[in-house]
């Protein structure tokens, strides 16, 4: 009996142990896992500031979370509850959020109409406060991906609404809830797919900054001729030998535009024959199309102007 209290009370303290440790363990693993995500957030959005065209792939979305009282608490939802119509709704909607001058910001005017049809499509529903504040954060959310780079990123906008949509709706804590039951989900997928997703590029045309591509092409094979040192040397020499007395300047074999290589002047023939190949055939392609729509109206014409006559020998039969 001794040795097997013994043995239970080692076995129970070798347990604690094992708890302590794999607790601690825990502890640090999540400490450090924070640690490097504010690291990396950091670093990403140094990154950013520095340079924004940099970055030519759209950021990485958000884990999908419960967003209840997210944006709107308790007391930003009684405020707006008591509101009687849309113009007193807009006002405290517009200072819950921020919006300083709507009626002069085109960005702050829009965020405005987009919360307040929101509001309004609640209210439609039948929502409650809990459901309204989580509708809204959702719509937010949404908002800041589509906002965060002015890349196309439709389809993974869409799965993140859709993921985060459905954490309201399944009894899963603490990774779900059941706010809204299935004919909600639907309805307010419904709306947001027929309001913000219809409309996204626009979202995206207003909120985010214009990109423009840059392009420049380097053919494999072609060598353009490099000025050597002594050349560029010679060259900033005389221009200074020449910059005091500009009046007494003759045109002379530097004023002459240099010649164009072999190499780049066959290329530019080469792309100009492609090019009048190109727009010759269709020059003649718009030229059969409309020779051939001249002559269905025509036809059609004919037809029209033609009077109704009735065939020869088919007379209405005599009465007898």
């Amino acid at each position: 009996m001794i040795r097997q209290k013994s043995e239970r009370d080692s076995s129970s303290e070798l347990r604690g142990e094992l708890e302590k440790d794999f607790g601690s363990g825990c502890e640090s693993g999540t400490k450090m896992g924070a640690g490097v995500r504010t690291d990396s957030g950091t670093a990403a959005s140094v990154a950013i500031n520095d340079d924004p065209g940099a970055n030519l792939f759209p950021p990485p979305l958000p884990q999908p979370g419960i967003c209840m009282w997210k944006y709107l608490d308790v007391h930003a939802m009684h405020q707006l509850e008591k509101t009687t119509n849309t113009e007193e709704m807009r006002e405290v909607l517009a200072e819950l959020m921020g919006l300083s001058c709507p009626e002069q910001n085109l960005r702050e005017a829009i965020t405005l109409d987009l919360f307040s049809h929101a509001l309004i499509f609640c209210r439609q529903q039948g929502f409650s406060m809990e459901q309204t504040s989580t509708a809204c954060a959702l719509l937010q959310d949404l908002h800041k991906a589509c906002v965060a780079t002015p890349l196309g990123n439709v389809e993974e906008c869409y799965r993140y609404f859709t993921s985060v949509l459905f954490c309201h709706g399944v009894r899963r804590p603490p990774f779900s809830v059941n706010i809204f039951n299935e004919e909600q989900l639907l309805a307010l997928l419904d709306y947001v797919v027929n309001t913000y997703f219809r409309h996204f590029k626009l979202y995206k045309y207003v909120f985010t900054p214009q990109v423009r591509l840059d392009l420049s092409l380097a053919y494999v094979g072609l060598q353009l001729p490099m000025p050597s040192p002594a050349e560029t040397g010679s060259e900033e020499e005389k221009a200074e030998e020449l910059e005091p007395a500009p009046q007494e300047q003759e045109p002379g074999p530097l004023a002459q535009p240099e010649e164009e290589p072999s190499q780049v002047s066959l290329l530019r023939a080469f792309i100009n024959t492609q090019l009048s190949k190109e727009l010759g055939q269709l020059r003649q392609m718009v030229e059969q199309r409309l020779l051939a729509s001249e002559e269905r109206l025509r036809g059609k014409l004919a037809t029209l102007e033609r009077p109704s006559q009735l065939p020869l020998g088919r007379g209405k039969p005599k009465a007898k």
